[in-house]
């Protein structure tokens, strides 16, 4: 009778070894896949990254810019370089921009 016992006793013991490892085994794979899945969110994202700082350096290219004024007919026109100051922020103990005195 004891032997019986023993013999299922080892089944059952067998049988829930075999379902956990199936489950554990199972769970390692969603675990590979959930990190598949964010390793291809993250590259994604990289790339949309780099795709915006180009889109920004190709808008903010002053040639691009110069063409899309003249294309839209503005009134606005290159400054030239003899009326450019420069302007000492370190010189000045005012803490104003602008100033109404000349």
């Amino acid at each position: 009778m004891s032997t019986y016992i023993a013999i299922i006793l080892g089944g059952i013991i067998m049988t829930a070894g075999g379902v956990l490892h199936v489950f554990y085994k199972n769970r390692q794979i969603q675990v590979s896949r959930e990190i598949e899945s964010i390793n291809r969110n993250i590259e994604q994202c990289r790339l949309d990254t780099r795709t915006t700082d180009m889109r920004m350096d190709q808008l903010l290219n002053r040639f691009v810019i110069r063409k899309q004024i003249a294309e839209n007919g503005t009134s606005l026109r290159p400054i030239p370089l003899n009326v450019i100051e420069e302007v000492d922020s370190g010189a000045s103990g005012r803490h104003s921009v602008a100033s109404a005195a000349p």
